[in-house]
């Protein structure tokens, strides 16, 4: 793994809205961070959730058990990324149930945390990595951290990426997003060009 510190950085980038159809808003901004960030010569892989077929985990016992070509594939570009992208939308106040199935088929134990009795306590395995976790939704930001406590989007960002030893984990929560006006949508686009210029 590329130490975080050194200027080009190896990023994988997530979306994970579960259309995975280019006009979506979390496409455009995934194509947008993307493309700042292979033109200031980090090394991106994208990851569309929406064209997977990833079944949801129903049991402790399918958990535990073992992966899958496609999950294990996906598995080793997290463990040889060192910067982590993960864009999806709010639904019911909560990330898609399909980018929910990824996240438990992906992040298992032996990836994220070690298995119960092979550490003391709660061992995060993906130290050495930064993350990103961007949500869009239909209400304002704002909103969405003084109402509702940001929990759609912090179950991602600390639920899961910070226990897994990930620092820093940036947050950014978009909204409205259901009709942004070009202006609003177009200064989105453009700060998501920029953050991956800089791997942040």
């Amino acid at each position: 793994m590329t130490n975080t510190r050194t200027a080009h950085r190896k990023i994988l980038l997530i979306n994970g809205h579960p259309d995975p159809h280019p006009d979506r808003l979390c496409s455009a901004l995934a194509t947008a961070y993307g493309e700042g960030a292979q033109a200031a010569g980090h090394q991106v892989r994208r990851i569309e959730v929406g064209g997977l077929s990833l079944p949801p985990i129903t049991s402790q016992a399918d958990f535990l058990g073992p992966v899958t070509p496609e999950v294990e594939d996906i598995q080793a570009a997290v463990r040889e990324a060192d910067h982590l992208v993960m864009i999806y939308p709010l639904w019911l106040g909560a990330p898609p149930a399909v980018f929910k199935a990824f996240l438990e088929q992906v992040f298992r134990y032996g990836l994220a945390l070690a298995a119960p009795g092979e550490a003391k306590g709660v061992k995060g395995l993906l130290g050495g990595r930064s993350a990103r976790v961007v949500v869009t939704m239909g209400m304002p930001g704002f909103i969405f951290r003084l109402v509702f406590f940001a929990h759609g989007l912090k179950c991602v960002s600390r639920g899961l990426l910070w226990i897994s030893g990930v620092r820093p984990v940036r947050e950014m929560a978009l909204g409205p997003a259901e009709s942004p006006s070009p202006a609003r949508r177009l200064r989105w686009i453009a700060r998501m060009r920029r953050l991956g210029a800089a791997a942040a």
